[in-house]
């Protein structure tokens, strides 16, 4: 293989685009790209050999995060599935309970009337 010199194409990840891309070569060191320019949006970044870079967020802060949406709401992690089939004694609690807290539909505040507006000039 050659040695990669300026203005060459090569294939990197751009970080602007956030996919590989087609780049020239800006500036080279010890016969390896250092910089390179993309040739779609012609941003110029350090050459990553076509590795994204690392996620902002490490796994410890999503492990705290979950943690504490499911001490928030614990029962909303698990979706309900309607096809999925209870047993009769679950099936009558739940009737029961729908029963004993009966919900009374919300109904939305009236819009005020908006001013009406006069055309043209005003009256002398």
């Amino acid at each position: 293989m050659r040695d990669i010199r300026l203005g060459d194409d090569i294939d990197d990840f751009c970080v602007r685009c956030k996919r590989v891309m087609n780049h020239n070569v800006v500036s080279v060191m010890d016969g390896k790209p250092a910089k390179v320019r993309c040739r779609t949006c012609h941003s110029d970044h350090d050459f990553r050999n076509e590795q994204p870079p690392p996620p902002k967020v490490d796994a410890r802060k999503a492990a705290l995060f979950k943690e504490v949406l499911e001490k928030v709401s614990p029962g909303a992690a698990v979706e309900e599935d309607p096809d999925l089939e209870l047993p009769a004694d679950a099936e009558g609690e739940s009737e029961n309970e729908a029963e004993a807290v009966a919900v009374e539909p919300v109904e939305a505040p009236e819009e005020a009337p908006k001013p009406k507006r006069g055309r043209g000039r005003p009256k002398k």
